[in-house]
């Protein structure tokens, strides 16, 4: 067979796989000599900004990721891993699809599911839970609801499939997310203290084998495609998307958790971004090795490809394993048994160099420290410059907004709001009771939670961010997107212990979005420190833009936190009873700037992002905890899209119970007018349900931490009635409420 001729390599060439001059001197430096074709192919990816973090890492560093808590830091493996307790340990984390969900949202979506999960079963843990945390424009566009109906079905088809629960998450609409959809999936697992897997490659002469799917042409420059903004000709990058097998990936999930229980492997490691170029440098630069790789022993599934082809495919449901020398068979005998491929395919070396050999050639040998993160992969930071816009925003005077002369008439199309309304249209088309762990899954809790078989203790996840606080106030949105994730886990019982995050921005070289970018770190570290929830990992997608301009700067926290005994802590929203006080704890109910009833009902992003004490917050949680432990509540929920009146309808529709409030205590202590009160989405707000007999006890509670209650009166009834302004029956909030999205999805 003759072999195909490589290009040769110039500056050009170098420049059109995404790489700078600076950079490809660089190279030529490290090699001293000009690189070969493959071996640029491999820079390229490794070097691009999803597998490289070039333009994030030094602010990354900023993040606290330290804590008792920790048991595997930010950096250090496939995922972070947090003690529970009981000798357990829980790994988890949250990655971005954004660009292969754009050109075709099926298998973006899906391959972004499965790609997290294994970050997660290479370490040891069995997936339990699973969370998805999306972003698109206007349901009014066509093409909107072509992407979310095939990312809901890509999300749905590959964890059903899989046999993960998807147990909860967010949605967020808005035109700034126009042609630029994100896409964040986040996977939960549970592995014994001890008994994790490390990615690493030790031991010189340890054979190196490839197991799960054969390598396609699927995905090649996947990695370089996320590392650049989406234009009229990503289209044609169709092929940069890879293809899902979640039946494959359920049977690679079992044979591996089997085989690293073995004790056979040295170290493993999943292929996502630049697959094997990715797997092989980063585990032999862990361990200060070296790997020589035979490509031509890894099974292939399509005829002809050359070794550029081979390094940087992404085809889905691939692994790289280090077994301990002489004890490899064991590992090929498990999977052999679970009838998934394992071939070996080289072994570690001892030179510090990854060698990829192919036809009996040398196609590529480039020493491994030079490829990665923490290595000899480049690192910026780059120029900063406040955008103009913050300051316009800022200014806006308020008093513009003409005054509500129909208050029921305004909340009824708040409920309209697809950032409002119920999500039931997409979360009913996930699994979430699959295993048998989920105690409280989508739409019935704050957040999802998950049993943690044989203990009593319950794991408690969400995943949330307001992209429009962000947008106004980079560092307070920053700051209020890790505290009201805590906030949702807190409102259902648990102690926050840690975030995973997924940092979605633009282009990073536009001095504007770089300073919303550091400022929003430096927001998330302030929340992270004051509610002692150290970073464990995640990932940074930038370039998220369309022709028109960047998406709102939404960095997701993936939120982690443990109920110690299920049968005492658990809390949910709705009301339980007609005979209890409904309380408001926490802070003022002031100002509107970027409130959802601002966007929806008046068309405006204004304003500075809401009123936001993170002292307070801290104080509110340890309150909320504590009543929750003292047994003085009977339901909890927060106070955000869409403020207090929000908050009451959705308490009001989740239990088919009304009830009669007066906010008039509340506009005094607030300052505020009833419009404020009322559509204000202001931060540290939480309304409960409280017996009569324990409201004493709860206001005692309440002094101890410094938080504020206020009476807003009873549950009872079929209607709701606020103040003189709203009389409605409970079954037309239901009905308003649950028919938003799916009107939208049905023309």
């Amino acid at each position: 067979m003759s072999l195909p001729k490589e290009p040769e390599v110039t500056l050009q060439l170098a420049l059109d796989h995404g790489l700078t001059a600076d950079e490809f001197d660089k190279i030529k430096a490290y090699l001293g000599r000009v690189p070969t074709f493959t071996e640029l192919g491999v820079y390229s990816v490794m070097w691009s900004e999803h597998c490289s973090y070039k333009n994030s890492i030094k602010v990354l560093k900023t993040l606290p990721n330290k804590g008792p808590q920790l048991l595997v830091g930010a950096g250090e493996e496939n995922a972070g891993l947090v003690d529970i307790g009981d000798g357990l340990a829980c790994a988890f984390k949250i990655e971005s699809h954004n660009h292969p969900s754009a050109v075709e949202p099926y298998q973006g979506a899906a391959t972004g599911v499965g790609g997290i999960h294994r970050d997660i079963f290479t370490m040891g843990a069995r997936p339990i839970a699973a969370l998805n945390s999306l972003r698109f424009g206007s349901l009014e566009t066509p093409r909107v609801r072509f992407l979310l109906d095939g990312v809901v079905h890509g999300i749905a088809d590959y964890g059903n499939s899989f046999g993960v629960p998807t147990v909860a998450g967010d949605i967020f609409f808005d035109a700034s997310y126009e042609g630029n959809p994100l896409v964040n999936a986040m996977s939960v697992g549970i592995v014994k203290a001890g008994e994790t897997a490390s990615a690493a490659a030790p031991g010189p002469g340890n054979p190196v084998i490839i197991v799960g799917a054969s390598t396609g042409r699927d995905g090649i420059h996947g990695a370089t495609f996320a590392s650049e903004e989406i234009s009229e000709e990503s289209e044609s990058k169709r092929p940069s998307v890879q293809v899902g097998d979640p039946f494959m990936e359920k049977l690679l999930l079992e044979a591996t958790l089997e085989a690293i229980k073995t004790g056979a492997i040295a170290g493993i490691q999943d292929m996502g971004a630049a697959g094997i170029s990715c797997s092989s440098s980063e585990m032999s630069a862990k361990s200060k090795t070296g790997m020589r790789i035979d490509l031509d022993k890894a099974p292939q599934r399509e005829s002809g490809m050359t070794a550029y082809e081979m390094l940087l495919s992404e085809s889905q449901e691939r692994m790289l394993i280090v077994a301990h020398n002489g004890r490899e068979q064991e590992v090929l005998d498990v999977f052999q048994k679970w009838d998934v491929s394992a071939e070996i395919i080289g072994e570690v070396i001892d030179t510090g160099e990854v060698e990829y050999w192919m036809h009996g050639q040398l196609k590529a040998k480039i020493p491994a420290d030079s490829l990665v993160l923490g290595g000899g992969a480049p690192v910026y930071e780059r120029e900063t410059k406040e955008p103009a816009y913050i300051a316009a925003k800022h200014a806006f005077d308020m008093s513009t907004v003409p005054e509500e002369t129909n208050y029921e008439q305004a909340l009824l199309k708040l409920l309209q709001s697809p950032n409002v309304a119920s999500k039931r249209w997409v979360f009913e088309q996930y699994d979430h009771m699959v295993r048998t762990n989920t105690v409280l899954g989508p739409g019935h809790s704050d957040a999802g939670v998950i049993r943690v078989k044989g203990t009593k203790k319950g794991l408690v996840v969400k995943t949330d961010c307001n992209g429009r606080y962000v947008y106004l106030n980079p560092r307070k949105g920053g700051q209020i997107a890790v505290a009201e994730a805590a906030r949702n886990v807190v409102c259902s019982g648990a102690k926050p212990l840690a975030i995973t995050n997924c940092l979605n921005f633009g282009n990073p070289y536009k001095p504007e979005v770089y300073w919303v970018f550091k400022e929003a770190v430096g927001g998330m570290s302030d929340a992270c420190r004051a509610l002692n929830t150290p970073v464990t990992g995640g990932n940074v997608s930038f370039y998220n833009e369309n022709p028109k301009s960047a998406v709102f700067p939404t960095p997701t926290i993936g939120m982690l936190g443990l109920i110690e005994d299920l049968g005492k802590g658990l809390m949910t929203p709705g009301y339980k009873d007609a005979e209890s006080l409904v309380i408001y704890a926490g802070a003022k109910r002031t100002g509107l700037g970027g409130s959802e009833y601002l966007s929806w009902n008046h068309g405006l992003t204004e304003g500075d992002a809401p009123d936001f004490d993170l002292e307070y917050e801290s104080k509110l949680h340890q309150f909320i905890l504590n009543a929750i432990e003292l047994g003085l509540i009977k339901s909890a929920h927060d106070c955000s899209d869409g403020g207090l009146i929000a908050c009451l309808a959705e308490k009001s529709v989740f239990s088919k119970i009304g009830a009669k409030i007066d906010t008039t205590q509340l506009q005094q202590y607030s300052g505020s007018s009833r419009m404020e009160v009322y559509f204000s989405e202001a931060q540290s707000g939480v309304v409960m349900s409280v017996s009569k007999n324990n409201f004493d006890a709860l206001i005692k509670a309440a002094g101890t931490f410094g938080i504020a209650l206020t009476n807003l009166g009873a549950t009872g009834g079929s209607k709701l009635v606020l103040d003189e302004t709203i009389d409605v029956e409970v079954e037309k909030l239901h009905e308003v409420y649950e028919g938003a999205i799916p009107a939208y999805m049905n023309k």
